[in-house]
């Protein structure tokens, strides 16, 4: 007698679909600027702007929160989370050890991730000079660059973990009104990045790398008015 098969009544593709699309609105609008650190989430009126249920704003939350975008603390709800400098700086040296681990390895790395590093900086350079990207879409470019030089390590683990690392400091970068005005210096400054790989000079551009990572976290600390 064959064993009874399991009970799946909860599964559910659309919720699930929901819940994702909720928290990606949310995010967009943290990218964005338009939710500031600290803002409390509420989920009445969150559900009722989005027109979903109480338990799918709640299952979104969550979400933001497993991401270090949002804060939940007993009695008070969720919040957007606040950075603070400590975690930028942890970040950035985070950021230092992975990216730079990839640049070294330009030499080894293969064809295809170099040119991934070529084609990312591509996206974000036109998307700047274009002046018809949003602030999230310029800034989703600009980190994606950073990631590509981790994926030259061809470790997928470190790439996750970048990946993990790139969405904390969104939140940080959607508060610096600053990016908006400096993005074609930014995109010059990766320029001359990449320009130093491709001429081999590795040694060059991992200097060049530490010293871009330490003016960033210089300025968005400073840019935050962040202490400590």
């Amino acid at each position: 007698m064959s064993p009874t098969a399991p009970g799946f009544e909860t599964l559910g593709l659309e919720h699930s679909s929901t819940v994702d699309r909720v928290a990606e609105e949310l995010r967009r609008a943290v990218f964005d600027g338009e939710l500031e650190s600290g803002t409390p989430l509420r989920e009445v009126a969150l559900a009722a702007s989005l027109g979903v249920s109480r338990p799918t704003v709640r299952e979104a939350l969550t979400v933001l929160v497993a991401e270090g975008l949002a804060t939940r603390e007993p009695h008070r709800g969720v919040a957007i989370a606040s950075p603070e400098a400590a975690s930028v700086r942890d970040v950035c040296r985070a950021r230092l050890v992975l990216e730079g681990s990839g640049v070294r390895r330009w030499a080894q790395a293969a064809p295809e991730a170099r040119d991934r590093v070529r084609s990312s900086l591509a996206a974000y350079t036109d998307a700047v000079r274009g002046g018809g990207a949003s602030y999230q879409q310029l800034n989703a470019l600009h980190l994606a660059f950073h990631v590509s030089l981790v994926g030259l390590t061809d470790s997928p683990r470190l790439v996750a973990m970048a990946e993990a690392l790139v969405l904390e400091l969104r939140l940080a970068l959607a508060q610096v009104e600053r990016i908006r005005r400096n993005a074609h210096d930014q995109a010059d400054t990766h320029s001359a990045l990449l320009a130093l790989l491709d001429a081999d000079d590795v040694t060059a551009a991992h200097a060049f790398l530490v010293e871009h990572l330490a003016d960033a976290e210089i300025s968005i600390i400073g840019a935050l008015g962040l202490e400590g």
